[in-house]
């Protein structure tokens, strides 16, 4: 019985070892692209510039407070980056526009695209290098 609870827990650890790790994607540069807030099949796009610099990041937008970019600090685990926005806003918007918590995130070669799914809206970031 001892052994095959050992072969268990060996073949266990061997699996879970040689699993292949997500490699952390390097994101330094500026990207250019769009912003939408999908909610109810459209939403209005307006013309975004994210940069990111060694895990500070800040951004533009063509249209003010659409989405709520200044700068701030952000941190990439596997398939999600999360944001902190350290920028004072006035209460004149809609605050969840601001580039603030976890967002989905993918990366191919110079494309990024990065989301956000709310039960009443989803904002997606779809931005190149």
């Amino acid at each position: 019985m001892r052994f095959s609870l050992f072969s268990a827990v060996c073949f266990l650890l061997l699996i879970t070892s040689c699993q292949k790790s997500t490699p952390t994607p390097d994101l330094n540069g500026t990207y250019t692209g769009t912003f939408q807030r999908q909610s109810g099949g459209g939403g209005q796009v307006s013309q975004v510039s994210l940069t990111f610099s060694g895990g500070k990041w800040s951004g533009n937008s063509q249209i003010p407070k659409y989405p709520g970019l200044c700068s701030g600090t952000y941190d990439v685990n596997g398939k999600k980056i999360t944001f902190t926005n350290v920028c004072y806003w006035t209460a004149d918007f809609d605050w969840s526009l601001i580039l603030s918590d976890e967002y989905d995130l993918n990366v191919s070669g110079n494309v990024v695209e990065i989301i956000k799914q709310a039960p009443s809206y989803k904002d997606v970031y779809r931005l190149s290098k």
